[in-house]
């Protein structure tokens, strides 16, 4: 059972809080005012020439303005401890008392938020975990500059109970807890950071940059939720048993999982599909936006995006139109009547296409007899565009409406199902009425 001790806390808080109120309207608070003013608009300074005029939104450090930023409380929080330390024995100190733990409330605030907002952007809980750290932030900033706070540490050391043979106490647990929130978040910041800057304007080997951007944030989560334990106080010995027991579950539970994974790291070190080519599997047939390290993205041109697993990537035939080039080929088909001169027609068919704008020159379009249809000749127009990821549609449009013009041009009809409607004479069908009637029964 957790053991506590409890001591009468008011009158030391009552102290604190006059304390600083009578220094708060002393004449050196004003001259600590301004110098806290200096601080910031160093600050700002130096975010500014740092980080350059134009804006920055993506940017953890810098992010849309110079002051929204992880980079402005941090240095103005450092520029604060200097000068604290500068006056600490010439004057009573009360307003950087307040304002560096604003400052710090500030920083840790910006830099969860900003941070998991880059790490996770589709998370739906985000904007509750924002209010959230930036309520436990602040109320921690009252309870510091109140004196309350380490009070209630003192407090919280008192309460202790046993973890097998280790001895923890609540204020162990709460600052094992913060501090391995606070490596995960620097872990997460670090790996995003160089994930961009590896996939940054990136052209070639796409590929094999995402790999080792994967495989870097992979790291680096592991380093920081071994130290994040550390923190907490677990022994990381036990962890041996946690190992085989992981092992057990991936051989049965995660197989699925585990086998997406390294399917994944696969593809990427294989080269044998990479980001932005045109592929179809499953029918569904779309570019590749983003391999990650359990499945890949799929967008058709029309904007609808399929998720597969990366396994299936690898059981299942793939159909890679990106594979021998950007050239992809397209075909249209057309009827003309019978008795239409194909000789005449099919060179001009293959030029009018060949002037059609996104249509490639070389290979040059053909056009084909493909078949003796029920109502006409059937043509087979082919031709090769260079630009899959504009899309199909309108440039097989252009196409037909060039095939269509041509064949309005020279007069061709093309044809459409007809049928042949015979009229038989009246005795005639009054016959094929009578024999075809069954006879009557008696009759």
């Amino acid at each position: 059972m957790p053991t506590t001790s409890l001591h009468s806390t008011r009158p030391l808080t009552a102290d604190e809080l006059s304390h600083l109120w009578s220094q708060l309207h002393q004449r050196t608070a004003l001259a600590e005012l301004g110098l806290l003013l200096v601080c910031l608009g160093g600050a700002w300074l130096l975010v500014r020439v740092w980080g350059g005029r134009q804006s920055k939104p993506s940017s953890i450090w810098f992010g849309r303005h110079v002051i929204d930023g992880i980079l402005f409380p941090v240095l103005a929080l450092v520029l604060a401890l200097g000068m604290r330390r500068l006056l600490v024995e010439d004057i009573p100190l009360a307003v950087f008392r307040v304002a560096i733990p604003v400052l710090v409330s500030l920083a840790v605030i910006r830099l969860t938020v900003k941070v998991l907002g880059v790490a996770f952007p589709n998370l739906p809980a985000m904007r509750i975990i924002e209010r959230t750290v930036s309520w436990l932030a602040w109320l921690g900033t009252i309870l510091w500059i109140t004196g309350v706070l380490p009070l209630l540490l003192d407090e919280f050391n008192d309460i202790t109970w046993k973890i097998g043979a280790t001895q923890v106490s609540l204020r162990n647990l709460i600052e094992g807890s913060l501090s391995a929130v606070l490596v995960m978040i620097l872990s997460l910041s670090l790996s995003s950071a160089i994930e961009t800057r590896l996939l940054s304007g990136a052209t070639q080997n796409l590929s094999g940059r995402k790999i080792l951007a994967n495989l870097t944030r992979a790291l680096l989560l592991f380093i920081g939720l071994m130290l994040a334990l550390s923190a907490v106080g677990i022994d990381l010995t036990a962890l041996s048993v946690l190992g085989g027991a992981v092992g057990v579950g991936l051989g049965f539970g995660l197989q699925k999982l585990a086998a997406n994974y390294v399917s994944g790291f696969v593809i990427l070190a294989e080269h044998s599909l990479n980001i932005g080519d045109l592929i179809k599997i499953d029918n569904f047939e779309g570019h590749i936006t983003d391999i990650k390290t359990r499945y890949t993205v799929l967008r058709a041109p029309g904007g609808r995006e399929a998720i597969f697993p990366n396994e299936m990537l690898l059981t299942q035939r793939v159909e890679n139109a990106s594979a021998a080039g950007r050239r992809v080929g397209l075909i249209t088909q057309v009827q003309v009547a019978y008795g239409t001169d194909l000789d005449r027609l099919r060179p001009l068919l293959a030029e009018s296409v060949s002037s059609v704008p996104r249509v490639l020159a070389e290979p040059a379009p053909g056009v084909h007899l493909t078949a003796f249809a029920a109502d006409g000749l059937e043509l087979t127009v082919s031709f090769s565009i260079s630009d899959e990821e504009s899309g199909y549609m309108a440039v097989r449009s252009d196409v037909n409406l060039a095939i269509l013009a041509i064949l309005n041009r020279l007069g061709v009809d093309i044809p459409y199902p007809q049928r042949v409607v015979h009229h038989l004479p009246q005795h005639e069908v009054s016959s094929a009425d009578h024999v075809l009637s069954p006879p009557l029964s008696g009759s």
